[in-house]
């Protein structure tokens, strides 16, 4: 059985600033709150910080977790109220069916691959001469680059996202050409909400890691209930230990359906 868990987070203890600042570390924080993890079991996560003094740690897990040593460690033991929330995931599966519409939040690291990597640090692209590697991933660091790597991908997630509800502008007033419009067709019900690069270090390396992230939102209609099923469990795109690929359905507004 699958579970979603939602926990709070107190920025301003110590614990905390280690937790937000290195992915790394909330990866190990989340990983010790799962007992019994099978091999090929998958955990995703993903830190929403909407508001810098209330960030949100969303977790998905194969079985049902404890969180109570980050409660204890990062958030408000003593205080009151509900310090983290966990729920079955099942019920939202099963509302999956085609053509159903939901408001989607996803935090991913869109990525190519290429041959001639002219921008890679030296010490990847020495790296990878010495593997023979054939071709190299890099990030995708513009919002135009990260919108198209997005929706180039939906139909193997199994859902679409329809053409933005806009009225016609009045004679005179066009915007100019957009990025959705002039790459991908019409403008779509999707928008980047977030860009981030984030550089750490893991233990006994002193080579840095840098994540580049990129946070879409908007709605989504279901075109093949299996592959958004997957997506959901699997997670979507790389640097999922790093809190990337958790993709979140939540149910449309009434004045949106």
């Amino acid at each position: 059985m699958t579970y979603l868990s939602r926990v709070r987070i107190n920025p301003l203890r110590a614990a905390s600033r280690t937790l937000l600042a290195n992915p790394r570390a909330l990866h190990g924080a989340v990983t010790a709150g799962v007992p019994d993890v099978a091999p090929g079991d998958r955990i995703l996560w993903r830190l929403d910080a909407d508001h810098p003094r209330r960030p949100v740690l969303l977790a998905l897990t194969p079985s049902k977790p404890d969180w109570t040593h980050i409660v204890e460690q990062a958030g408000w033991p003593d205080a009151e109220g509900e310090h983290y929330a966990v729920r079955d995931y099942s019920p939202l599966l099963g509302q999956l069916a085609t053509g159903r519409e939901f408001s989607f939040r996803l935090k991913a690291s869109p990525v190519q691959n290429t041959s001639r990597p002219d921008k890679a640090d030296p010490h990847r692209a020495k790296t990878a001469a010495e593997l023979h590697h054939r071709s190299y991933r890099m990030a995708h660091r513009t919002a135009a680059q990260q919108l198209t790597w997005f929706l180039e991908r939906t139909d193997r997630w199994g859902f679409t996202i329809p053409v933005a509800r806009t009225d016609d502008p009045a004679p005179g007033l066009e915007p100019a050409v957009s990025v959705a419009s002039s790459d991908t067709g019409p403008a779509r019900e999707v928008r980047i909400t977030d860009r981030s690069r984030t550089t750490f270090t893991k233990p006994g390396t002193r080579t840095p890691v840098t994540l580049t992230t990129a946070t879409f939102e908007g709605r989504l209609r279901i075109s093949d209930p299996g592959l958004l099923q997957a997506a959901l469990l699997g997670g979507i795109g790389p640097s999922k230990a790093y809190g990337c690929g958790l993709l979140t359905l939540a149910p449309l507004p009434a004045g949106a359906r």
